[in-house]
């Protein structure tokens, strides 16, 4: 008899045990993106990535964000990034206002006087500190897009959030990250989506 009984606690620990481990590690959001795969990717050496709309209440969320963008674009070794200032400089000579939603004609002209093949834009559409009880963690969303400057259309989009307090954290008190670690991840697997064709 007591046999038994230890037997139904082990298996009722064991079932509690992978329960928060599927909770755990279930709670991943993945990206959801679009990808046009008519496109060969590889003949674009050359992007620049354009300020980002900044739907956030932080007024430096755009430009932080943007900052990643670049350097995790460089990081990939596969493109080429116009620098901040000569994208700015572009902008200007084309007289492209900031709040512009950008046309294919835009898009096309940009290319020409870049030298660039795509352009990289999009929003921070999130970009704070999240509550949860007594837990208080960053979450960031954002939605990138690259667009061909042949022909001004879209040919990558994602949109990712990160953050916000995990299970663990919830329920066993273990650390959450940064706001800096946190944009670095979303940012890092929104773009791994663009070269994993």
């Amino acid at each position: 008899m007591k046999l038994r009984e230890g037997m139904q606690k082990i298996h009722m620990i064991t079932a509690l045990l992978v329960l928060i481990c599927v909770l755990g590690c279930g709670s991943r959001k993945t990206p959801s993106f679009y990808i046009n795969e008519k496109i060969d990717f590889s003949f674009i050496k050359r992007v620049a990535v354009l300020p980002l709309d900044n739907l956030t209440g932080d007024k430096f969320a755009a430009d932080a964000v943007r900052q990643v963008v670049i350097s995790e674009l460089l990081a990939s070794g596969l493109v080429e990034v116009v620098c901040p200032g000569d994208v700015t400089a572009a902008l200007d000579a084309l007289k492209v206002r900031k709040d512009e939603s950008l046309s294919a004609e835009h898009i096309k002209a940009l290319g020409k006087k870049m030298n660039v093949q795509a352009v990289v834009m999009g929003a921070v559409n999130k970009y704070g500190e999240v509550r949860v009880g007594n837990i208080s963690a960053p979450e960031v969303t954002v939605t990138l897009m690259m667009a061909d400057t042949g022909t001004g259309s879209i040919i990558w989009s994602v949109t990712k959030t990160e953050g916000g307090a995990s299970f663990w954290a919830k329920h066993f008190g273990t650390s959450v990250p940064t706001m800096s670690q946190t944009v670095l991840k979303v940012v890092r697997e929104a773009i791994q989506t663009l070269y994993q064709y």
